[in-house]
């Protein structure tokens, strides 16, 4: 059943009524004119965008799953960065809430255009903000329909990033933050999941490695009151390819689109199993 589409400025979203919502920060490429005029060459490509996941994801409407995905690039603002900038893996390199430059360590922006504490204070406002009020209202929606709602947060990256970790990333990075943003039992259904799946042991997997799950996950994940959140970071080599024009290989994501549907329906079987009430 096709659920309803909200197009706002600052976010897409499309509602479904399951107890899952799938949220995408990282897929917007959107630059504002003012700020890409600050930038550099190298900050107009959107090298470290999480391309094609809502083709990736498409099948989440059949299960009548919510979507929110980001409209701006993450040069911008990473929505997944709290506003207070707080490293998400202390004593590790990692990129900030207005990034200055890309995981390859190339300059965001022109000598001397790079945003002060003001020009960061009205993105937050002007683009952060709206994305989590929606977030939230989403969480809450869903939740006082099921008494439990589960929160997948998408991403992709490169599968080889020197900057954040040594040789090749595994193809599935499953984050829970140590298992303190879900409770055991989900990560139990989805690790049951992929032993059964005839899709699942071409791809190399792992919970809580290198990334255990950003800031939407460590904040909105509080099991103690039945809002459960899990990350899926995907190695961008499995669906597309991973230097410009970064094209969306469609043979390759019909392998792993399965396995996707097949986590989908495990998570939302896992929260209608606890619903309360």
């Amino acid at each position: 059943m096709m659920g309803s589409v909200t197009m706002h400025n600052k976010y897409n979203f499309v509602s479904g009524n399951s107890p899952l919502l799938i949220s995408m920060p990282h897929v917007g490429t959107n630059i504002p004119a003012d700020i890409a005029s600050n930038m550099t060459t190298q900050a107009l490509q959107r090298a470290d965008t999480d391309w094609h996941l809502e083709a990736l994801y498409d099948m989440a409407d059949a299960y009548d799953t919510s979507v929110l995905s980001a409209e701006f690039s993450r040069y911008v603002i990473d929505l997944n960065r709290a506003t207070d900038n707080a490293s998400l893996y202390p004593g590790q390199d990692t990129t900030a809430l207005c990034p200055l430059d890309t995981f390859a360590k190339e300059a965001l922006y022109q000598p001397g255009k790079t945003p002060d504490g003001a020009e960061i204070a009205r993105r937050i406002e002007q683009y952060w903000q709206p994305y989590h009020s929606k977030l939230s209202c989403e969480l809450k929606r869903l939740q006082a329909i099921h008494g439990i709602v589960l929160l997948w947060d998408a991403h992709s990256i490169a599968s080889n990033v020197p900057r954040f970790f040594s040789g090749k990333l595994p193809d599935l990075n499953f984050g829970s933050a140590d298992g303190q943003s879900c409770d055991a039992s989900l990560q139990a259904a989805i690790t049951h999941t992929l032993e059964q799946s005839t899709t699942a042991a071409q791809y190399s997997q792992v919970f809580n490695g290198r990334f255990k799950g950003g800031y939407i996950t460590r904040h909105y994940g509080v099991p103690a009151i039945n809002v459960h959140a899990l990350q899926l970071e995907m190695s961008q080599c499995i669906y597309m390819q991973e230097q410009a024009p970064y094209a969306y290989e469609p043979t390759l994501a019909a392998q792993v689109k399965p396995l996707l549907a097949e986590l989908i329906v495990s998570c939302i079987a896992w929260a209608q199993s606890r619903k309360l009430g």
